[in-house]
Formats: structure tokens, sequence, C-alpha cells
């Protein structure tokens, strides 16, 4: 499965996850082979890109949790979208809570690990979507963390309004390459996030908890919107239960900048600084999500690729492996396998086959050609 930008899209090519249209209907299958005119109504969608199945590739198996995950995806969308859209014009959102709490029913109290799904993005529902997956986490997160029931609420609250700021900023600037903003346009995006503070301090409809977490949670990602020296260096466990499931997302879903990340390389980043992500932080999400769950086929630092056949519950990142290169089973959780090899990542593409220089292909004039002959 890869993910293809809208402008790259080629008839021929499956979807691997269904599409959805804003009202949630499902338009297009999984497994749906894109013709000219579907190509024309995805970038009609404004979507940012789509995933895609190998032309090799067999359709992967969806559980029972992984069906529900995505319904409740695209059925939630349009609760996200009223209650950030009322919060955004200093309205009182009707289902602020009511919402939360479907969250964590559905959410809050699982005994099991999921797939987290990223689903697809158009530029119109990127803000929505984001919060609707961060909140998600965090309901997970929460619950392997033990807390209480009105904490989880205060977590899952928080992170329906955190990006409240980001609803504010005019389309044009909002969609703006990150890389391309000029210190003007930083400055100004900033003033939308402390209008979103402002907000938040003067609305008495949400608890003390819930605007300490959503204030220390913006001032960690939009430091500008504070003086030097005031962004908080501690902070409560709903923020930093907020501020991962927030960095995991914006890392495996994709954006407007860049492709996303495998999940692997966004739970790398978060274990490689223990300062920055608590670590019962991330444990409890690494404990809430599958990683490299057994059928996962992965990359190695020595070039090899191999399958995951059995996890690590001690550490995520190090499973057992079949290398495809001896066909022999490697522990990686054993420091002697360690030395030899690691993960390097989940592997990108499954297709094996040479790309053909098409330039070079047209200058072959039907002579012997030897590999690495270079004609004086």
């Amino acid at each position: 499965m890869i993910f293809v930008k809208t402008d790259e899209l080629k008839a021929g090519m499956r979807l691997a996850k269904p599409i959805y249209n804003k009202s949630g209907v499902m338009l297009y299958e999984r497994n749906s082979k894109l013709k000219s005119q579907g190509i024309v109504s995805i970038k009609n969608f404004g979507l940012i890109g789509v995933y895609i199945l190998e032309a090799a590739e067999p359709l992967p198996p969806m559980s029972e949790d992984d069906i529900e995950f995505e319904r409740f995806q695209a059925m939630s969308i349009f609760a996200i979208k009223d209650i950030m859209d009322a919060m955004s014009k200093k309205k009182k959102s009707q289902e602020l809570y009511q919402f939360s709490d479907r969250v964590l029913k559905n959410y809050g109290s699982l005994h099991r690990k999921i797939n987290f799904i990223q689903s697809i993005r158009s530029k119109e529902d990127y803000v929505y979507k984001h919060t609707l997956n961060t909140a998600i986490l965090c309901a997970m997160m929460t619950y392997k963390l033990g807390m209480e029931f009105t904490r989880q609420l205060d977590v899952v609250i928080a992170a329906l309004l955190h990006d409240v700021g980001t609803l504010l900023i005019p389309i044009n600037l909002r969609h703006k390459n990150k890389s391309l903003l000029s210190e003007e346009e930083i400055v100004q995006i900033n003033t939308y996030h402390i209008a979103a503070l402002q907000m938040f301090s003067q609305n008495r409809d949400l608890s003390t908890d819930v605007v300490r977490i959503v204030t220390d949670t913006i001032k960690q990602f939009h430091p500008g919107v504070v003086k030097s020296g005031e962004v908080p260096e501690f902070l409560p466990l709903g923020a930093e239960i907020l501020k991962v499931a927030c960095v995991y997302d914006n890392m495996t879903a994709m954006s407007f900048d860049e492709e996303p990340h495998s999940e692997i390389a966004a739970i790398r980043h978060l274990m490689s600084d223990e300062i920055k992500y608590a670590p019962d932080v991330v444990d409890a999400l690494i404990s809430s999500i599958n990683i490299l769950q057994p059928g996962v086929c992965v990359e190695l630092n020595n070039g090899d690729k191999g399958l995951v056949i059995a996890v690590n519950n001690s550490n995520v990142l190090k499973p057992f492996i079949l290398s495809f290169r001896d066909n022999k089973i490697h522990n990686l959780g054993d420091a002697k396998e360690t030395k030899e090899m690691q993960i390097k990542d989940v592997m990108k593409t499954m297709d094996n086959r040479h790309v053909v220089d098409n330039k070079l292909l047209s200058q072959y004039t039907g002579e012997t050609v030897h590999v690495n002959y270079h004609r004086p």
C-alpha cells in the first residue's frame, strides 16, 4: 500500500481504502479500479491524495474493529465540524460533551489494541479529521494510564478544542507550505492562536482543567503565542497525553507539505526524546494501537527485508523477524541480533521490479549491453 498524491493518480490504480463523500456516503469501495472520471471526482473533492494498492498486492483483510473504526470516523466528522465551527464563532456547542462521551464509550475502555487507520483527508476537512483522531487516541491513552472518567473526559474535550485556532486562519494562509511562510505570515498565524487562547479563557462552559490542558498544549506547539520563557516547562498529564496524540497523528497522516511517516517512524521519534515526550504516555500509546503486528513487512538496516512473525511486548521495535534473504528467524530483542540488524522502517513498497529509464531505452540500438560496462 502506497500513498499517491492526487495529481499523480492514473486510471487502473486500485484503492486501498474507501472514499466517502461529504455526507458520509461511500462512493468508492476498497479494491475499486480508478477510472478517469473517478480521478476527476477525487480532485473535485479536494483530497490531498489516496492510498493505492500496488499492482500485485492483494487486498489486505479488515477485522470488525477496523470496519467499525472507519465507520466511526466517517460518521463523526459532521459532529466534529459543528463543535469546532461553533467554538470558533464563540457560540456554545450543544454537542461538545455528548460527543466527548460518545468517543469515550467507544474507545475509552478498550482492553485490546486496535489498528489505527488513517482516513483520507481533504483540504476542507483536514483539521476536523486531525481533531477526531487525536481525541480517539487520547481516549485510549487515558484508559491505559488508569485515569478516572471525569479526567478522561477533560482530556478528550481538550483534544476536540486544541486546534480551533487553525480554523480562524484564512484558507490561503492555512494551506500554504510551512517552509514557504514568511516571518510576517508566521506572526499573523500566531495571532489566530492567541485569539483562540483568549476565547478559551473567557468560556465559562469549560472547566479550569480543560482550559489549562488546551492552553498549555497550544503554547507547546505554537511558542510564538507567548513571550520568551513563558512556554510551560512541565505539563499536566492531560497536556502530555494530548501532545503525544497530536504528534503521532500529524506524523502518520497525509499533509500538505510532505508524505506521511510510517507508524514505526512516528513511534521511534516519540521514544527518542524522553524529556520532550513522557515515556509513560508514549507507552500508553504503544499499548493502545498495533505498531509491528505479525504480517507486517519491514526493511532492515543491513539491506535485508523481512516479515514480523511475533511481537516483543518489552520493546515494540524489536519483534521476531523472518528474513527473506536466508529464511531464518531473528529475535531482535536479543542483543547479539541487534548488533547485526535493526528495523529501519516498514517496507515502502513490495514491488521489486526495476524502473526502466525510457530515455536510455530509446537509445538502445540492438547491440548486446553488458552490466556496469560503459562505452569508451
